[in-house]
């Protein structure tokens, strides 16, 4: 099963532009012009930490979040049946809808779906995690704590902080603009201005979170 099967196209992108923010903000910070070897390793050392926790406590509340989805549709499957009329099990079914949609649905029509839902199997007394929320989970840290990599790679690989940096720099306006574009095909705006405008956003949020000490 691949992730991109559990995770939709706006949670991975959104993860990988939270980790970029956040692995900027310590790029950011390292002055070129007086920076050493153990400058550089700390700084290394603290993006790659801070990701990963941050990479964790996203999974964690990935987790909460499918917990809740999963509790509010037993709720909604129990209204359903539990309700004193057609007309109110109408309402609870057509609530869960996108409103688009509730409102192309004939009467008959959401008559069918409470129908369906009244023969279905009798749902859990609590709501449990799956194998897929666990998986999604999983994707969700890795894609913050991976996304730190090709950032940091320039000072690995290169000794003058200064031109690590500015390689650095480069590869997270690429990556940023990668996400806009993505962002783009999936919600059917222009690409190309997404991309800028992913950049700007980004870069704005990354001197938001340095100015307030983040």
């Amino acid at each position: 099963m691949r992730f991109n099967r559990v995770l939709d196209p706006a949670d991975r992108i959104s993860e990988i532009l939270f980790g970029l923010i956040m692995v900027l903000t310590y790029t950011s910070a390292l002055s070129v012009a007086t920076a050493g070897h153990a400058d550089v390793k700390t700084m290394l050392l603290g993006a790659l930490g801070c990701n990963l926790a941050w990479g964790i406590i996203d999974a964690g509340l990935y987790l909460l979040s499918s917990l809740n989805e999963r509790g509010r549709e037993i709720l909604m499957l129990r209204a359903v049946r539990t309700a004193r009329d057609a007309a109110a099990a109408h309402r609870e079914i057509a609530e869960v809808l996108p409103a688009p949609l509730a409102q192309a649905l004939s009467v008959d029509q959401i008559e069918t779906v409470r129908q369906k839902l009244r023969q279905a199997p009798e749902p859990p007394k609590r709501p449990r995690l799956t194998g897929r929320d666990w998986l999604g989970a999983l994707g969700i840290c890795l894609l913050v704590f991976l996304s730190t990599f090709p950032v940091v790679i320039p000072f690995v690989l290169i000794g003058d902080a200064k031109l690590a940096l500015r390689i650095s720099n480069l590869i997270v306006i690429v990556m940023l603009f990668l996400c806009g574009y993505a962002f783009a095909r999936h919600t059917g705006v222009r690409p190309w201005p997404m991309g800028l405008l992913m950049i700007a956003v980004g870069l704005a949020l990354a001197g938001v979170a340095i100015a307030l000490g983040g």
